[in-house]
Protein backbone atom coordinates (compact mmCIF):
# COMPACT_ATOMS: atom_id res chain seq x y z
CA UNK A 1 0.00 0.00 0.00
CA UNK A 2 1.38 3.38 -0.96
CA UNK A 3 1.82 5.83 1.88
CA UNK A 4 0.70 9.43 1.77
CA UNK A 5 1.08 9.94 5.49
CA UNK A 6 1.13 13.20 7.41
CA UNK A 7 3.17 11.37 10.07
CA UNK A 8 5.91 10.51 7.57
CA UNK A 9 5.95 14.07 6.27
CA UNK A 10 6.20 15.36 9.84
CA UNK A 11 9.16 13.08 10.64
CA UNK A 12 11.07 13.93 7.47
CA UNK A 13 10.50 17.66 7.99
CA UNK A 14 11.36 17.56 11.69
CA UNK A 15 14.63 15.70 11.03
CA UNK A 16 15.58 18.15 8.30
CA UNK A 17 15.11 21.12 10.61
CA UNK A 18 16.38 19.46 13.81
CA UNK A 19 19.43 17.37 12.92
CA UNK A 20 20.30 17.12 16.62
CA UNK A 21 17.59 14.43 16.85
CA UNK A 22 19.56 12.24 14.44
CA UNK A 23 21.87 9.67 16.00
CA UNK A 24 23.12 8.24 12.70
CA UNK A 25 22.61 9.25 9.09
CA UNK A 26 24.53 7.43 6.43
CA UNK A 27 24.20 6.79 2.74
CA UNK A 28 23.81 3.15 1.85
CA UNK A 29 24.26 1.76 -1.62
CA UNK A 30 23.73 4.32 -4.38
CA UNK A 31 20.04 4.92 -3.77
CA UNK A 32 19.41 4.63 -0.02
CA UNK A 33 19.86 6.78 3.06
CA UNK A 34 19.66 5.16 6.52
CA UNK A 35 18.69 7.26 9.56
CA UNK A 36 18.44 6.44 13.26
CA UNK A 37 16.82 9.11 15.41
CA UNK A 38 15.66 9.56 18.98
CA UNK A 39 12.44 7.83 19.92
CA UNK A 40 11.65 10.78 22.19
CA UNK A 41 10.21 12.50 19.12
CA UNK A 42 6.41 12.36 19.41
CA UNK A 43 4.91 10.87 16.25
CA UNK A 44 1.21 10.40 15.49
CA UNK A 45 0.40 6.71 14.95
CA UNK A 46 3.99 5.80 15.85
CA UNK A 47 2.97 2.21 16.66
CA UNK A 48 1.69 1.80 13.12
CA UNK A 49 4.43 3.59 11.20
CA UNK A 50 7.29 2.54 13.49
CA UNK A 51 6.39 -0.94 14.78
CA UNK A 52 8.51 -2.38 17.59
CA UNK A 53 11.24 -4.69 16.28
CA UNK A 54 9.50 -5.14 12.91
CA UNK A 55 10.03 -3.48 9.57
CA UNK A 56 7.27 -1.53 7.87
CA UNK A 57 7.91 -0.96 4.17
CA UNK A 58 5.79 1.38 2.08
CA UNK A 59 6.05 2.99 -1.31
CA UNK A 60 5.41 6.69 -0.98
CA UNK A 61 2.36 7.63 -3.03
CA UNK A 62 3.03 9.43 -6.31
CA UNK A 63 1.06 12.39 -4.93
CA UNK A 64 3.33 12.50 -1.86
CA UNK A 65 6.47 12.42 -4.03
CA UNK A 66 5.11 15.14 -6.33
CA UNK A 67 3.92 17.38 -3.47
CA UNK A 68 7.04 16.95 -1.32
CA UNK A 69 9.73 16.74 -3.98
CA UNK A 70 11.92 19.40 -2.36
CA UNK A 71 11.87 17.55 0.96
CA UNK A 72 12.71 14.21 -0.66
CA UNK A 73 15.43 15.87 -2.75
CA UNK A 74 17.06 17.04 0.49
CA UNK A 75 17.49 13.40 1.54
CA UNK A 76 18.35 12.28 -2.00
CA UNK A 77 21.31 14.69 -1.94
CA UNK A 78 22.69 12.83 1.09
CA UNK A 79 23.47 9.89 -1.20
CA UNK A 80 25.08 12.05 -3.85
CA UNK A 81 22.01 12.60 -6.00
CA UNK A 82 22.12 16.08 -7.48
CA UNK A 83 19.10 15.98 -9.75
CA UNK A 84 15.69 14.43 -9.35
CA UNK A 85 16.46 11.24 -11.24
CA UNK A 86 14.13 8.95 -9.30
CA UNK A 87 10.50 8.12 -9.96
CA UNK A 88 9.56 6.20 -6.84
CA UNK A 89 10.50 6.55 -3.20
CA UNK A 90 10.17 3.81 -0.61
CA UNK A 91 10.32 4.16 3.14
CA UNK A 92 11.26 1.46 5.64
CA UNK A 93 10.59 2.18 9.31
CA UNK A 94 10.90 0.47 12.67
CA UNK A 95 11.23 1.18 16.39
CA UNK A 96 14.22 -0.27 18.25
CA UNK A 97 13.10 0.23 21.87
CA UNK A 98 16.23 -1.19 23.53
CA UNK A 99 18.33 1.36 21.61
CA UNK A 100 15.75 4.15 22.11
CA UNK A 101 15.73 4.97 18.40
CA UNK A 102 13.47 4.93 15.41
CA UNK A 103 14.88 3.56 12.17
CA UNK A 104 14.01 5.22 8.89
CA UNK A 105 15.42 4.26 5.52
CA UNK A 106 14.56 6.07 2.30
CA UNK A 107 15.14 4.29 -1.01
CA UNK A 108 14.94 6.03 -4.35
CA UNK A 109 14.25 4.22 -7.62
Amino acid sequence: MASNSDSIYYVLTKLKHHPELIKLCEPRYTNTVFILFSDKLKIADSGFYFPNMRLMVNRLANEFVAKNGDLLDYYFQKIGGNAKSYHDAWITTSHLPKKHVYLLELSFE
